[in-house]
């Protein structure tokens, strides 16, 4: 696990017009790490992957992918990596056993293509064309198409979405025996939920520059983690961040007997990571006001 598969140091972005979409981004995944990737829609996230994947040129910093820096990748280093895109076009009228197959093909030593099938849940579409798949079903043939190739790093671009609950379960177990093998893992997602489960350490993004980056249970650091008890009192909502919520809540009783409404609230990874877009949109807006 001390073995860096993905370096990330300085990098930047900057498209024409001037407009910086990364701006100094630094990270690390170690071999055999499930890694998130978070942060909303347009904070840069995507063309981090695609960086990565080689599929974009970089305007400044340092990028290493299994070894190799991606704007120099060959097909060597490509068959060494799984990709799973947020949208793959139209459907093929290639059954889910045929597209599979002659993926396999391209690949130096793949998993057993019925295995995959399996693995994913649709066995018994294995005959069907991919285009009469349901949305869920043909989400189920990208991350197939993703691992049958045997991938030393997988990147997972909001794999689950459109999922219903108990296919995103299911999808977690597969994601679980892939870990159990050693694989890789870039997971980015806008589930938090997927994140805390899936992950060992994340990284969130906000306005193209890395806001925290950490094991799931210390990201934004200890302030960030300080309970919060939240009461009310003369018809007002009352709250208080504390390191010993157990003694400021005796203190509440002891003041005047039991609090109205009162609850003691851990931060989850959704906290968090909402206080870091709170503090960007209040940056945004001081800077728009400043102008």
């Amino acid at each position: 696990m001390s073995e860096s598969v993905v370096e990330v140091e300085n990098l930047r972005k900057t498209y024409r017009g001037g407009v910086e979409a990364l701006r100094g981004v630094t990270f690390d995944i170690r071999r055999g790490e499930t890694f998130a990737l978070l942060g909303p829609n347009g904070a840069g996230k995507s063309t981090v992957i695609e960086i990565l994947e080689g599929y974009r040129d970089r305007t400044g910093g340092d990028v290493s992918v299994l070894g190799v820096d991606p704007h120099r990748g060959g097909l060597d280093w490509k068959a060494r990596l799984g990709i799973v895109l947020q949208n793959t076009g139209e459907a093929p009228t290639a059954s889910v056993r045929e597209l599979l197959a002659h993926f396999a093909s391209f690949y130096p030593r793949p998993r057993d293509v019925d295995e995959v099938i399996a693995s994913v849940g649709l066995t018994e579409k294995a005959k069907v064309s991919v285009r009469k798949l349901s949305g869920g079903q043909r989400r189920r043939v990208d991350v197939a198409l993703g691992i049958v190739g045997r991938p030393e790093l997988l990147f997972l671009d909001e794999p689950t979405t459109g999922f219903d609950p108990e296919v995103r379960r299911q999808f977690w177990d597969l994601i679980r025996d892939l870990q159990r093998e050693g694989t890789t893992i870039l997971l980015t997602t806008h589930y938090l939920d997927e994140a805390a489960e899936l992950a060992e350490r994340a990284a969130i993004i906000v306005g193209g520059q890395m806001a925290s980056v950490g094991r799931i249970d210390e990201l934004g650091g200890p302030d960030a983690r300080v309970p919060l008890v939240r009461w009310r009192e003369g018809g007002v909502t009352r709250e208080e961040r504390t390191d010993d919520p157990g003694a400021f809540v005796s203190a509440l009783y002891a003041r005047g007997g039991e609090p109205e409404r009162l609850e003691v609230v851990r931060p989850s990874l959704e906290d968090v990571y909402l206080s870091f877009l709170g503090a960007d949109e209040r940056r945004t807006a001081a800077a728009g006001g400043a102008a």
